[in-house]
């Protein structure tokens, strides 16, 4: 279990039992139950956010590019000519 030994885990419930006492323990679990589960919820909401947006599909963007008529004519006559 994650590489670690049964018997440091044993070693690390005793010290904990001795440490917080036998009538807090319920708390403590139920705290760290919450941890995790808040946890979860928080990776799988962003997992889910990246997966959304990789799926998404990109909008493309406003064609801004000259035309090959439009360069020809030149200036629109609609345009006031520049003031100096």
């Amino acid at each position: 279990m994650f590489g670690i030994h049964w018997a440091y885990i044993v070693l690390l419930l005793v010290v904990v039992l001795i440490i917080f006492g036998p009538g807090r323990l319920p708390e403590l679990g139920g705290a760290v139950g919450k941890a995790m589960k808040e946890f979860r919820k928080a990776t799988s909401d962003i997992t889910n956010e990246i997966t959304n947006a990789a799926q998404a599909k990109p909008e493309e963007p406003a064609s801004t590019t000259v035309t090959s008529d439009s360069a020809a004519k030149g200036p629109s006559e609609a345009t006031p000519p520049p003031k100096n």
